[in-house]
């Protein structure tokens, strides 16, 4: 007896996995090629997204960059004119920021449910908790590992992090509750909708914590840097401008500052010049999350980076520029640095003079820069014509400045001897040892003169000539007091033309200084003109003609001041600062046109060809499929980069669905279930790119926030949206059936559980850290030993709930869910 069967080749092995996919019949293809080809599919589609979701964030950037122009109170006009972001940075991250961060989790658990007749899918909320776990456990301890030894990171919004991490221990720990005890393996509309509004609750408490509205109250710098977003700590606004996409331009000032760096470099052309300073800029600048992801994900493609890239030979030049030893003690690197990541310890003024019958002279010292640590200073006063024990009570102390201190008085008594005497001097020397992490800056001495009494002083020019720049815009020339400092004095000037003219090459005549009492050194500030026209050096006189009654006027009563001409040199910075800009202006996060777009995709390194490595060959060739594809997405300029923002979006989601069906193919011919691709491949491969830029992050910011801060934040996002947002559509879909949405606790909940445990052993290691010295007190860095068994610890967690998780969904470990 025979029996005819038929085959049907629409249903083979794994064919029905997928929403979109196989696109064509694949019945006769051999299982091991199949399995080959989805898997390489699916790398090649986490190079799409990696790429899509930089433009996503270019997007975003241009968005959250919006700026607004206000008017805050000043003591000198009433009022003065600012512009400060619209978008509150923590806001920004925690909304937008980290949208583009989570898109293709969360657009994949959206589409899983959508597409599968609102049924609830294992795939999506995985790689919700994969990704989770990923984020949390392994990228902190790759961070901890990469800062450079001895250094520290420490988290700077920490009532931020406190709020964020809360609520992203909370958040998985709600899904055990509803699963496991409200309603067991299934999800009810209120529990969906709760799930879902936590997410603005959370955005709320942070900006809260962050604007510090229930505790003291910011300082109004900190409060303006804040909202600007600034990219430089002090004096903001000084040496640089801010632009769009967190771009500076440099104006002739910091240029001067690096070229006199390069002075003694030979063979050096001005485009050589101008490459190296846009560098030294743009490595000291501070940026946001989503900036080191985008960077990251073009260094991984062979896009054009978002820094000025250097040949071998302006490398060789900057690597000895930023090596220097004297490049941060002079106060260069410090003023474009802020201090790095050392303190910087000095006076508040070179000099100081006491009255010898007040008894006491007080010193200010100061410290900026790095001021997360403990540093010991000593101190030692030196005599001078001033003697120790007959005119001053010796010093010589240790000083401490703790954590957060940024400055302590010091106070030297003076011996008091009724008896007349010139003024004399003596120093106070600071200094601190090598293994503190600060230095001395330039003001580690400081002169402190004991001046007579009772005499009202001599005054005179500190020399008999002086040389300004005609482009220096405003001269200054000292006059000094000596031989007394008693009551108030003031000095009449008169500037007298030389070859030099009054109100054509300056603004002289006569004026006044007015010395109070104890003052020993005013400047006389003369306008100059700057004509723009080359000539030759030329001077005018400037004299003391009358000091008040009481007072004298010393030998050098009469100085000559010369204008030099710089107009040539002048033309060679300008044309340094224009190449400069140029370059910066290159590393904008956002294109202005659709051909500028297609230029930069089709081109290896976005263009720039000669800084371009065989890696950017090889991945730009890899990618150009995708480059080209997402030129079509509207420039960022357009609409102020919504329109950007929603194409891409929509994108992202679309490729997002091709890569759950590569996920959930290749994990069925290898026979994977989707609980395990889910928190491995797809996990591991929308990741990577957070991995690459926390860790870019964590070497170059100054503070942890970027790199782990962040993290908390997202997985919190990760759970509101991306499991709030599908299981309310899901839930509203059958109760308007008259059904509850069915969400199968099992594997879900041991693997959430699972992820929470090690979550919180993972946060409260971080703040162990934090707060003790033998970890540096510090989330990253520190102390070498320490640093690495911390980080292996936290790889050695995500291992274990990997392998846990793997064992539970194949039956190993047995659970009661």
């Amino acid at each position: 007896m025979t029996t005819n069967a038929t085959c049907d080749v629409s249903t083979y092995m794994c064919s029905d996995v997928g929403l979109l996919l196989p696109l064509i019949n694949e019945y006769t293809w051999p299982i091991p090629g199949r399995a080959a080809i989805y898997f390489f599919a699916l790398l090649y589609s986490f190079l799409g997204i990696s790429i899509i979701a930089d433009i996503f964030m270019g997007a975003i950037e241009t968005i959250t960059s919006h700026e607004k122009t206000i008017f805050i109170a000043d003591i000198g006009s009433g009022t003065k004119e600012t512009t400060v972001r619209v978008w509150n940075g923590t806001v920004a991250n925690l909304t937008l920021m980290a949208l583009g961060s989570s898109a293709p989790e969360i657009l994949l658990s959206v589409i899983e449910i959508t597409g599968n007749q609102f049924k609830a899918g294992a795939l999506g909320p995985g790689t919700i908790v994969g990704s989770a776990a990923f984020n949390l456990l392994c990228i902190t301890g790759i961070c901890l590992m990469a800062i450079p030894d001895q250094e520290t990171r420490r988290i700077e919004s920490i009532k931020v992090f406190a709020i964020t991490s809360t609520f992203s221990v909370f958040a998985y720990i709600w899904l055990i509750i509803i699963l496991v005890f409200i309603s067991p393996n299934y999800v009810d509309v209120w529990e969906a909708v709760v799930t879902f509004l936590m997410f603005p609750v959370m955005v709320i408490l942070a900006y809260i914590a962050d604007k510090d509205f229930c505790g003291k109250s910011k300082s109004a710098v900190s409060s303006s840097e804040s909202e600007l977003g600034l990219a430089f700590e002090r004096d903001p606004g000084k040496n640089v401008k801010f632009d769009v996409g967190n771009i500076v331009h440099a104006d002739e000032e910091t240029i001067l500052k690096v070229l006199r760096r390069m002075g003694s470099k030979a063979n050096l052309s001005e485009e050589d010049e101008a490459k190296i300073a846009a560098n030294i800029i743009a490595k000291n600048m501070s940026h946001g999350p989503g900036w080191y992801k985008m960077n990251a994900i073009r260094q991984l493609t062979g896009s054009a980076k978002l820094e000025p890239q250097v040949n071998e030979k302006q490398g060789a030049v900057l690597e000895k520029i930023l090596s220097s030893e004297d490049f941060g003690s002079t106060g260069t690197l410090t003023e474009l640095t802020q201090g790095g990541s050392l303190g910087v310890v000095e006076f508040a003024a070179t000099s100081t003079a006491v009255l010898e019958k007040e008894g006491r002279a007080k010193v200010i010292l100061m410290r900026h820069g790095n001021t997360e640590h403990r540093v010991l200073v000593r101190i030692e006063t030196i005599d001078g014509t001033a003697e120790a024990n007959s005119d001053y009570v010796p010093v010589k102390t240790t000083i401490v400045l703790e954590p957060g201190e940024t400055s302590k008085h010091i106070d030297i008594e003076i011996i008091d001897d009724n008896i007349w005497e010139p003024d004399e001097v003596f120093f106070i020397k600071a200094s601190v040892e090598t293994d503190q992490l600060a230095v001395t800056g330039t003001r580690s001495i400081c002169q402190i003169t004991i001046l007579n009494d009772d005499e009202p002083g001599t005054f005179e020019f500190e020399k008999p000539s002086y040389v300004f720049k005609e482009s220096i815009g405003l001269a200054c020339v000292p006059v000094i007091r000596s031989h007394g400092a008693d009551g108030r004095v003031v000095v009449t000037w008169m500037t007298k033309n030389m070859t030099a003219i009054n109100n054509r090459d300056f603004t002289g005549g006569e004026g006044e200084l007015i010395f109070e009492h104890g003052e020993m050194r005013k400047m006389v500030e003369i306008q100059i003109h700057d004509d723009q026209v080359f000539e030759k050096d030329e001077h005018f006189d400037l004299s003391i003609i009358r000091v008040s009654e009481g007072a004298h006027i010393g030998q050098v009563k009469r100085t000559i001041v010369t204008i030099m001409n710089d107009d040539a040199f002048k033309g060679v910075v300008s044309r340094v600062v224009h190449l400069t800009n140029a370059n910066l202006d290159a590393m904008r996060l956002e294109t202005v046109t659709w051909s500028q777009q297609f230029e930069e995709a089709m081109n290896v390194n976005g263009g720039d060809i000669e800084n371009a490595g065989g890696f950017d060959y090889f991945m730009h060739f890899l990618t150009f499929g995708w480059k080209v594809i997402f030129a079509i997405v509207p420039p960022p300029s357009i609409w102020g980069g919504w329109l950007a923002f929603f194409t891409s979006l929509g994108l992202i989601g679309g490729l997002t669905a091709i890569v759950g069906d590569l996920a959930g193919t290749f994990g069925c011919l290898v026979g994977l279930k989707d609980e395990v691709t889910s928190i491995t491949f797809v996990a591991l491969g929308t990741s990577l790119p957070d991995l690459f830029a926390s860790k870019q992050a964590a070497v170059r910011e100054k503070y942890a926030d970027n790199s782990i801060g962040n993290v908390t934040g997202s997985n919190s996002v990760n759970v509101f949206l991306g499991l709030g947002l599908p299981w309310l559509i899901a839930s509203i879909y059958w109760t308007l059936k008259g059904k509850t949405f069915a969400v199968p606790a099992g594997s879900l909940s041991f693997s959430v559980v699972l992820y929470t445990v090690c979550a919180l052993i993972a946060i409260a290691l971080l703040m162990v850290r934090r707060y003790t010295s033998i970890f540096g007190r510090a989330e990253l860095g520190g102390p070498k030993v320490t640093k690495y068994v911390c980080a292996v610890f936290l790889i050695f967690l995500w291992i274990f709930y990997v392998i846990m998780s793997s064992l539970q969904v194949y039956g190993h470990i047995k659970v009661n869910f």
